[in-house]
């Protein structure tokens, strides 16, 4: 057994079969080491097939979030320039037999897929990810989280982003476990999901463990029973919901931190403390440092071989000495465990004082009335920016009540200026906020 997908299992023998099919059909269309393919496809196998069909043909993978719209697409495409672009329309062209070819030689330092960034402050650039890259990050997580083939994955990330592709993905080829692949996650049947298939693996983002809270107890711990190690990454974990989690279903998130610049960086062990609120520890062959600002910076044979066609962005994302800046700001414990404070783009001056706002987010999500929360700075004439909070309520709180509690709190500075009611934070496919797209319209 390796793969179940739509109520069908097939061998890694079948999986192989299939890959080469489409290889042979890419083949047939021109396609050859270096050229790029890009994919808007949801989860599925053909989605599986395609991208290991790039692998054995050095074609480079490029896939598109599936929420992408023209505008999105067209720059895209207008920047990688692939060969062909595979949607659903196309996928009866991938069907059918195709002729053996033989497979080209392929180094660790050859091109695998183009990851475009989500884009937050600008246009999406490509991150050139080579197959040395994914190779040394799926080994590292294995050895970290101790994945063996007899282990079983749930897999119901997004096949477009590298927490699916370089983490779930990469795992299952090279452990060669047993993946049960989800097209999407959907709350309303995710404990029946678990509850069918007993996984023993599954990586998660913040939005689902928070959506998993609502299993019944005694759901939550038939699921914990079975499982073995549950994976937070891709976005903070509030420390809370790692609480939550833990008595809800008897087990500690296992939080990591990366990027799709750079795959894995840190992660929480596997044996040892799960601090609620960090990352942990850099993984074996990853270097990571701070800057006098606390900004992370990266080195290692993870890290990407830069920006598609930009070399102007590639020399900007590096320093002197060749260390990636990620632009995420931290704080490192004694015993090296890693905190994120937040983007360096997240930064709030105010009056002179730097304001982080992950510290302000995790404190009003303590407040059982508080669902979620993220604070922006917002322009001041003064003090030149003061800190905002947008809150979706699960509880009756308001502004007054909010701005007391954080006054016993938190410094004088850090205390939001306004609170502002919505439904719903702005996120990505990933359940990340969006917060460029928060403001006092919202």
């Amino acid at each position: 057994m390796s793969l179940e997908w739509n109520g069908q299992t097939y061998s890694f023998e079948e999986i192989d079969a299939r890959a080469h099919r489409v290889a042979s059909v890419l083949h047939q269309r021109g396609l050859r080491p270096g050229d790029r393919l890009c994919v808007q496809l949801p989860n599925s196998i053909e989605m599986l097939d395609v991208y290991l069909a790039c692998g054995k043909l050095g074609v480079i993978f490029v896939p598109i979030n599936v929420l992408y719209r023209d505008r999105e697409v067209s720059h895209i495409l207008a920047d990688a320039e692939p060969k062909w672009f595979v949607t659903l329309r196309e996928l009866p062209e991938l069907a059918g037999d195709a002729p053996p070819i033989a497979l080209p030689q392929l180094t660790d330092d050859a091109p695998a897929a183009l990851i475009y960034t989500s884009g937050t402050t600008g246009t999406p650039k490509g991150a050139i990810l080579t197959r040395g890259n994914i190779a040394v990050n799926a080994r590292n997580l294995i050895d970290a989280w101790r994945i063996t083939a007899s282990d079983r994955l749930l897999l119901a990330l997004p096949l477009f982003h590298v927490h699916a592709l370089g983490n779930g993905i990469g795992c299952w080829l090279e452990s060669r476990c047993h993946m049960r692949l989800l097209e999407r996650f959907e709350h309303q049947t995710a404990a029946a999901q678990f509850l069918d298939f007993k996984p023993t693996l599954f990586f998660g983002v913040p939005t689902m463990y928070v959506r998993l809270l609502e299993t019944p107890p005694e759901i939550a711990r038939e699921i914990g029973r079975r499982m073995r190690l549950f994976v937070s990454g891709s976005a903070p974990l509030p420390a809370q919901t790692l609480e939550d989690f833990r008595a809800l279903f008897g087990h500690t998130i296992l939080e990591r931190y990366g990027m799709s610049e750079t795959l894995m960086i840190t992660s929480s062990p596997y044996d040892g403390e799960r601090r609620p609120g960090s990352v942990g520890l850099p993984l074996p062959g990853v270097s990571v440092m701070l800057d006098e600002a606390g900004e992370v910076h990266v080195k290692g044979r993870n890290v990407f071989a830069g920006y598609w066609r930009s070399e102007e962005k590639t020399h900007a994302a590096f320093d002197n000495e060749g260390w990636f800046k990620t632009g995420d700001i931290a704080t490192c414990s004694p015993d090296g465990y890693y905190t994120l404070c937040g983007r360096k783009s997240d930064l709030i001056i105010s009056g002179g004082f730097n304001i982080y706002p992950r510290e302000i987010e995790e404190f009003l999500m303590e407040q059982p009335e508080i669902a979620e929360a993220a604070v922006v700075g917002e322009p001041d004439p003064l003090r030149g920016e003061v800190p905002v909070a947008y809150i979706v309520r699960r509880g009756n709180v308001n502004a007054d009540t909010l701005a007391e509690r954080c006054r016993s709190q938190l410094a004088s500075f850090k205390i939001p200026r306004r609170f502002v009611f919505i439904e719903k934070l702005p996120r990505n496919a990933l359940g990340k906020v969006q917060k460029h797209l928060l403001s006092s319209d919202s």
